[in-house]
């Protein structure tokens, strides 16, 4: 299938949908695009199901369950043997499951299909897919991937790539949490907290996430590469997959709470580095 005459659709247009669909674009797919907010886009449909009429590759980029599930009861109709439908968006293991069973009674294929990396990955064309459903299926629809991605990591069965994501995702959140601790215990303890870079980079506590993040927070520049909002939901779905195996998960739930903190000032659509205000005087 896939072919570049094949049509690939891109349903939802947000930092990561619509650097999707440019990729797609640039790369010769013929791609249509939806957004629940109307925007000026080349080859821009007036509904999902006009996108799903023109496409047989659907790539959803909503922002929660509900959305996701929207979506999908909007084109079952239109779909049928011939589509492949992707969830990119990072729910939780029900509606992921949920979403798999409505696509299913149509006849057509679903990926659980989350990814990592943020705003810049996705211009790039770097994006990691963690992807769980049939090896065939994916296979058939790879190309389209690579299209967006630098690598793409079959992880099995459908929901284990959701799991997957928001276990990185629980790390995602710590990290930057605690370096945001970090950096408010030096400003208090006299040490110019631009020393810390210096620190980090010869540091084994070093990532490729402080890296990204540290020098943003120091100048307070909170553009979204990940929204405060979105991390907050995905560490929410970390502490429900740890309560209903009877876990406790007190970093996590360390991290929520500052984000949570942040939420309630009004900067849920900034970068989730945004907690560092927690500590600013």
């Amino acid at each position: 299938m896939a072919e570049k005459n094949i049509a690939v659709g891109v349903l939802g247009l947000g930092i990561i949908g619509s650097r999707v669909a440019q990729n797609l674009r640039d790369k010769g797919w013929k791609t249509f695009v939806w957004n629940r907010t109307p925007q000026e886009h080349p080859d821009v449909l007036d509904s999902p199901e006009a996108v799903a009429d023109q496409a047989q590759v659907l790539q959803i980029f909503v922002r929660d369950g509900d959305a996701l599930l929207s979506v999908v009861d909007a084109i079952a109709a239109q779909l049928g043997e011939g589509h492949v439908v992707l969830n990119h968006a990072t729910v939780s293991p029900e509606a992921t499951s949920e979403a798999a069973l409505r696509v299913s009674k149509t006849g057509s294929a679903f990926l659980d299909c989350p990814f990592t990396g943020s705003r810049d990955a996705a211009e790039q064309g770097k994006l990691n897919y963690y992807v769980g459903g049939e090896r065939a299926v994916v296979e058939k629809i790879r190309a389209v991937l690579d299209a967006s991605a630098q690598s793409v990591t079959l992880l099995g069965d459908i929901g284990h790539a959701t799991v997957l994501k928001i276990a990185t995702n629980m790390i995602s959140a710590t990290t930057v949490a605690i370096l945001s601790e970090a950096l408010a215990v030096c400003e208090k303890g006299g040490v110019d907290p631009q020393k810390m870079e210096q620190a980090l980079a010869v540091n084994g506590c070093a990532s490729g996430l402080s890296a990204m993040k540290l020098p943003t927070m120091l100048t307070g520049d909170y553009l979204p590469h990940f929204s405060l909002k979105n991390m907050l939901k995905d560490a929410n779905f970390g502490l429900a997959l740890a309560d209903q195996s009877g876990m406790k998960l007190p970093v996590l739930s360390s991290a929520a709470t500052a984000m949570i903190e942040q939420m309630e000032a009004g900067r849920g659509e900034e970068d989730y580095s945004v907690v560092f205000e927690n500590y600013r005087d």
